[in-house]
């Protein structure tokens, strides 16, 4: 029986919250369909991608309510809200939709993620030491953070009171309203997680970061999962325009990954898969990714050119709909890839990016390994048959070098794998897989 609910705003968000389970032995599943019949779930925790980020605030609210009423209807005893970690998309509106599907006046949340510098401070959320509306995050082309208070951002979507604990405050699950709690550390989240104790958190909200804290307290444990034999390339499907993901890309571009850049044709026209050309392109990348075994498809024009733009405005493209036809545009070639036999562990980055996929190839449930980095999930997903291997990392989330530490932990880099028990360890590895 499912014992805890996640509701995730995005793709990889809902990977990276749920692996938090499953790397504790939980039994996890990720679901696509918003429609899921709960009762069917062979797991203790269902994580449900609702893809609410990008919706209007008042339809975010309805499919956010309808499955936590549905969550509450099936029995499940505890909710959790996965918000995102930069606070993008309709903060507010859902969590007021889970109380209200609960029947609850009171929610805490704990936006914070000090692993990835995500912090709550008097209320305000820094990223990387800045509030979070002065970061690269308030110059996100399709959902900019405006505010960093987070009354403000919260408020602007319902009418629900806003209170917030600063670090020196008593906790105090009783009060009514949406109860925001300061944390700086993992030891903040899990000391406030267990003062709220379970009877406090049967509806609660946060991101991956709370996320470790939540299934302490819950006690969702089980046997360790052992790592998988991994195929030994790896390819990038990368769909994300975050700063930090172009400096990973040009860090593994100066370690020897191949970078192929789509041009606007190949990654915004439908009619361009049933040309000669895409089946000459596929080809190509096959044998690029056989050879080099570290491949990058990026959907990112080269540095100094405006390509993408000036091809829309030509065309009268939105960025929403740049947005819409470039991450279903990237699955489309990522399945032909797969139809055509890329044997590879593939790295998916980017929300938009990995459930355009996932719908492409028709899969609906996928079942989190572990984690390898922070925010770098490793999941498992059954297509036409066969077992693949697929990474997902959020677009802002990792170190420079984290494509080089998981192209060596998929043996496709030049260093030498090391193991221990149920982990790996590597000599000279990058700073992020250091043990």
């Amino acid at each position: 029986m499912v014992r805890l609910l996640i509701i995730a705003d995005d793709f990889t968000g809902a990977l990276d919250t749920g692996v938090q389970f499953a790397t504790r032995g939980a039994t996890t599943r990720v679901v696509t369909n918003a429609d899921y019949d709960f009762k069917q779930a062979d797991a203790e925790v269902l994580v449900m991608v609702a893809e609410s980020r990008h919706l209007p605030p008042a339809e975010a609210y309805s499919m956010v309510y309808r499955a936590a009423r549905n969550a509450r209807e099936a029995g499940i005893p505890y909710v959790y809200k996965k918000t995102d970690s930069a606070l993008r998309g309709n903060i507010g509106s859902e969590l007021a939709a889970v109380m209200d599907a609960a029947e609850m006046t009171a929610m805490p949340f704990l936006p914070a993620f000090p692993k990835m510098k995500r912090v709550t401070r008097n209320g305000v959320h820094y990223v990387d030491g800045v509030p979070v509306a002065e970061s690269v995050f308030g110059k996100d082309p399709f959902e900019p953070v405006t505010a960093s208070a987070l009354t403000e951002i919260i408020g602007s979507q319902t009418e629900k009171p806003v209170v917030c604990h600063r670090l020196d405050s008593p906790v105090a699950p009783e009060l009514p309203g949406i109860q925001v709690y300061d944390a700086e550390t993992d030891g903040d989240l899990a000391r406030i997680g267990s003062a709220l104790g379970p009877g406090g958190l049967h509806i609660s909200a946060g991101c991956a970061g709370f996320a470790t804290a939540l299934a302490d307290i819950l006690g969702l444990r089980g046997p360790t999962p052992r790592m998988p034999l991994l195929p030994r390339a790896l390819f990038v499907a990368c769909g994300s325009v975050n700063p930090v993901t172009l400096r990973q890309m040009q860090t593994a571009e100066e370690a020897g990954f191949v970078h192929i850049h789509l041009n606007p044709v190949q990654k915004l026209e439908p009619s361009w898969l049933e040309s000669r050309d895409c089946e000459s392109k596929i080809k190509s990348w096959l044998e690029q990714a056989a050879g080099c075994r570290r491949c990058i498809l990026d959907v990112n024009d080269p540095e100094g050119r405006n390509d993408t733009a000036e091809y829309a405005a030509e065309h009268g493209l939105t960025t929403e709909d740049l947005r819409v036809r470039i991450s279903t545009q990237l699955a489309h070639l990522m399945k032909r890839l797969l139809d055509s036999g890329l044997d590879a562990t593939i790295l998916c980055t980017g929300g938009d990016t990995l459930l355009a996929l996932m719908r492409t190839v028709g899969v609906t449930e996928l079942t989190p390994v572990r984690e390898l980095a922070t925010g770098a999930v490793l999941t498992n997903f059954v297509y036409q048959g066969k077992t693949y291997h697929i990474i997902s990392k959020s677009g802002g989330f990792g170190e420079p070098a984290l494509f080089c530490g998981l192209a060596a932990l998929v043996g496709a880099g030049n260093q030498r794998r090391i193991y221990y028990a149920d982990q790996i360890q590597f000599e000279n590895a990058p700073r992020c897989f250091q043990r």
